[in-house]
């Protein structure tokens, strides 16, 4: 199945301008273009998208997605090398994780602190 830019945006959520620039800066693989030159999508280019987007929201630089791509684009030989690239990235995930986890327990503690604070007041 084949999808528009607009269909594209509405399932994933990512708006056109992003898509534009990830097919510029060549992280965003095998996207065609139909016979009026407009980019159309399949089901592989949206999971690319929804893989794209899970490591930008997680902060991977484009510098890396693009490294990421270029090796997967190499093709089997470089499965271990990409391994290592998202293993590094999962590692980094987790330490930002755990680093929130501990500051939203301290936000909490506040919060609960202000109960306390408003029941001696009553």
């Amino acid at each position: 199945m084949t999808y528009s830019m607009k269909q594209v945006t509405e399932v994933t959520g990512v708006p056109a301008p992003a898509l534009k620039y990830y097919e510029k800066e060549c992280i965003l693989p095998f996207v065609d273009h139909n016979d009026k030159g407009i980019r159309v999508c399949d089901d592989v280019n949206v999971e690319w998208i929804y893989f794209i987007r899970a490591l930008r929201e997680t902060d991977m630089p484009i510098r890396e997605i693009k490294e990421y791509v270029a090796l997967y684009m190499e093709g089997d030989a470089t499965k271990e090398e990409r391994r290592k690239l998202l293993l590094q990235h999962e590692q980094n995930v987790e330490a930002k994780l755990s680093s929130q986890f501990e500051y939203w327990k301290r936000i909490k503690k506040k919060l609960v602190s202000y109960g306390e604070i408003e029941k001696n007041l009553q």
